[in-house]
């Protein structure tokens, strides 16, 4: 709690907590609502793209969808575009390889680009989650030389004189540990559901590979 008779260093310590804490709070309900729709959309995707013919028809059944599946869909249908194209006018360094090493490197990286952007804010948490409880015994450790400076000025170290700063001081480590567990429970839960993402991606990625093996590697086939 902040009071009139907290130290600016205490002070300060609470806000930079309470600022970490709203930081914590908006990440898990950014995430979370942000994970609801890639779930809905990723499985519209799924529904659309094994009801489809083939490969082209896949592509117009999931026009519009901007799930995590979808972009890595889209990314393998432009890496056997861009092997079509470079069959036409000759080979370059882009292109060098055969034809399944070049699609397993188009599939390979966007799988990493969807990696990044499923993990983006969660070293935030892993930061606050890290260091809110050393803010906090940091402001206890401060409000507590303030209250022995005023102790030793009052001259005696009665109850009524120790309790009130001591406990006021300690506070901020509480608060330190209570912003600090949900960011880390966050962290934890966030670190677990991209590995799974990741591997759901990595699976989807070996199955278009093996569908476009069927095809020759090729859209109009």
């Amino acid at each position: 709690m902040l009071t009139l008779s907290s130290s600016f260093a205490v002070n300060a310590a609470l806000f930079l907590l309470l600022g970490f804490s709203l930081v914590t709070w908006f990440l898990i309900f950014t995430k979370g609502w942000l994970q609801w729709q890639l779930n809905a959309l990723d499985t519209d995707f799924r529904k659309k793209f094994w009801a489809a013919a083939n490969l082209q028809d896949a592509e117009r059944a999931t026009h519009g969808n901007e799930g995590s599946l979808a972009r890595l869909f889209r990314a393998g249908i432009q890496s056997l575009r861009e092997i079509e194209k470079a069959e036409q006018a000759g080979q370059s360094l882009q292109m060098s390889g055969d034809r399944q090493d070049i699609l397993e490197r188009g599939l390979r990286q966007q799988v990493q680009i969807e990696q990044h952007r499923l993990e983006s804010g969660l070293m935030a948490l892993a930061s606050v989650g890290s260091t809110a409880p050393f803010v906090g015994l940091f402001g206890t450790v401060w409000g507590i030389m303030t209250a022995l400076q005023d102790i030793a000025k009052a001259g005696t170290a009665g109850l009524d004189v120790v309790a009130g700063p001591v406990g006021e001081a300690l506070v901020a480590t509480a608060i330190g540990i209570a912003v600090a567990l949900p960011a880390v429970l966050a962290y934890n839960y966030g670190v677990r559901k991209v590995r799974l993402l990741v591997a759901d991606h990595e699976r989807f990625a070996n199955d278009f590979l093996h569908l476009a093996m069927r095809t020759d590697f090729r859209l109009g086939a």
